[in-house]
């Protein structure tokens, strides 16, 4: 059966693949946000099955995609499995008819990416990232300023995210699971946050150097970075300067910052006090800055809820989507793909 979405459906029937920490979590808000059903839920790994069901008591257990996808009854699915499966599985639900929410990244090169945006287009069904920062309180504002001109043309971009502690499963450290480092699990926030704001792509006159263990490392890589710093131009002439990290001696969590300069005025995202949830935004105007939102922004699960309620107005597929494979290909080039 294709579960082809009627116009008149209000509350979409999804499917939770992968119950790890954030799989688990995004669940979570879903399900309290009411937004939608979650009929079944998959994990290999029997503990996250058993931690995840009691916030979905009515939803089926299934051991795999496979039980997963043999239902008939859902509109949709939500990836959170290690990186490397993303790109079959999302292909793989999307031929079945379903729509597809992937945690980041949505795969490990601009390849597969591709791959799974024509499924999605074949199937027209809504397939979504979660780029969770575009949902920050004070973020569309900013970005609206922006794409509106408020700023002058930005010429300059800034983006920062390190993390003082590093991932806790070995699949990161795998390239062929993770398809990279730092940049993969990291940057490729901001790198998305830098083409969205502005409303461009492009990775012209790209040079960018990585390091594991303080060590450089030559590029096409073949072990993952734990940090890297990048520089290109987008296609608005815009220079974009990045650096990213695992376990840097920061003095505090994390650093996470994304600031726009124009010849008119500026802003920036910025974390709080180390924090990975508080962020401030930010508008300049000279020496002057304008506080557009601060904490608390309960902002977690904001882009799977929106995706939720497209999903149950009807929507298909979105073109929107082909920036998926445009951010994909600067990380690709940073890592000399």
């Amino acid at each position: 059966m294709n579960a082809r979405l009627r116009p008149s459906m209000r509350t979409p029937r999804l499917g939770f693949l992968g119950l790890g920490w954030i799989g688990c979590q995004r669940m979570q808000v879903l399900v309290e946000s009411g937004i939608a059903s979650v009929s079944a839920i998959a994990d290999s790994n029997g503990d996250c099955l058993a931690r995840a069901a009691p916030h979905a008591p009515q939803a089926r257990h299934c051991r795999d995609i496979d039980q997963l996808l043999a239902m008939d009854d859902l509109d949709g699915i939500v990836i959170a499995t290690p990186s490397g499966a993303h790109a079959t599985q999302a292909i793989r639900a999307l031929d079945r008819g379903l729509a597809v929410f992937c945690q980041k990244p949505l795969t490990r090169t601009a390849l597969e990416a591709r791959q799974v945006v024509d499924a999605a287009r074949r199937a027209d069904r809504l397939l979504d990232v979660d780029f969770s920062y575009r949902q920050l309180h004070g973020v569309a504002e900013l970005r609206e300023r922006i794409q509106r001109g408020d700023f002058g043309d930005i010429h300059a971009i800034d983006l920062v995210f390190h993390n003082a502690y590093g991932p806790d499963k070995p699949w990161f450290y795998d390239l062929s699971q993770s398809g990279g480092g730092c940049v993969m699990d990291l940057g490729i926030h901001l790198v998305d946050l830098a083409q969205w704001m502005c409303g461009t792509v492009g990775h012209g006159e790209l040079g960018a150097m990585l390091h594991a263990g303080g060590r450089p490392l030559p590029r096409p890589m073949r072990v993952v970075e734990d940090y890297a710093c990048a520089q290109w131009r987008l296609d608005n002439n815009a220079s974009v300067r990045m650096a990213c990290s695992w376990r840097l001696h920061a003095g505090r969590d994390a650093v996470i910052e994304a600031a726009f300069y124009g010849t008119r005025g500026g802003g920036a995202i910025r974390n709080v006090g180390g924090s990975f949830y508080d962020f401030t935004v930010d508008a300049f105007d000279g020496t002057r800055s304008t506080r557009v939102a601060s904490p608390p922004d309960a902002w977690g699960g904001r882009t799977l809820i929106e995706w939720a309620r497209r999903v149950g107005a009807g929507e298909g597929f979105d073109p929107q989507a082909l920036a998926l494979v445009d951010v994909a290909s600067t990380v690709d080039a940073i890592y000399g793909r």
